[in-house]
């Protein structure tokens, strides 16, 4: 026997959708679960290579904000996908959030954020970028109160923190590390 939802009640429908599931385990065993639904996102690490530093965003997270006190931590730019594909939607979130308009994507993969709570699989990209792809100054899409502040930082103070503990966003430090892997001549100096 395989484990089988038999229920889900939503408790919340806006922004995110969170839900108890009635469960039978493979077992037998009939169980509750939390669900928190808000569909599919990107994230992309947009780095110039021939300055070595990357494009990252400062921006108020709220759940952060309760568990720790922190107004912000450093993120690599990420957003839900809406209309279209990954690819698509990661050029938009890249082109609102910190304005650069991007070419070429590197896939590193799509996981789970949060395999336990949450149904978001989070499509992780890396794109090279020069001075001409900056084309807006970013901050975040108009009447949307994302209030981002665009952080440009040195790939090798990036590795320090990835190294450190210092990169608390759980998507953000698996860009950073794969583009470590893939290209680590470019944290040197």
């Amino acid at each position: 026997m395989k484990a089988e939802i038999q229920t889900i009640r939503y408790v919340h429908e806006g922004w995110s959708r969170f839900g108890i599931a009635t469960v039978r385990l493979a077992d037998g065993a009939i169980v509750e679960r939390e669900i928190e639904d808000h569909g599919d996102s990107v994230g992309v690490l947009p780095y110039d290579p021939r300055r070595r530093v990357a494009t990252l965003v400062r921006e108020l997270r709220v759940p952060a904000l309760h568990a720790e006190g922190h107004q912000t931590h450093l993120e690599a730019p990420a957003g839900l996908i809406d209309d279209g594909g990954p690819e698509e939607n990661v050029r938009r979130e890249a082109l609102e959030e910190v304005g650069l308009r991007l070419g070429a994507l590197e896939p590193v993969g799509a996981a789970y954020s949060c395999a336990g709570i949450s149904t978001e699989r989070i499509h992780l990209f890396l794109a090279a970028y020069g001075p001409g792809d900056r084309v807006e100054p970013g901050g975040g899409a108009e009447g949307e109160h994302e209030n981002i502040r665009v952080v440009e930082m040195p790939l090798a103070e990036l590795g320090r923190l990835a190294d450190a503990g210092g990169l608390v966003d759980l998507k953000t430090l698996t860009l950073v590390l794969a583009l470590r892997a893939r290209h680590p001549d470019l944290f040197t100096g």
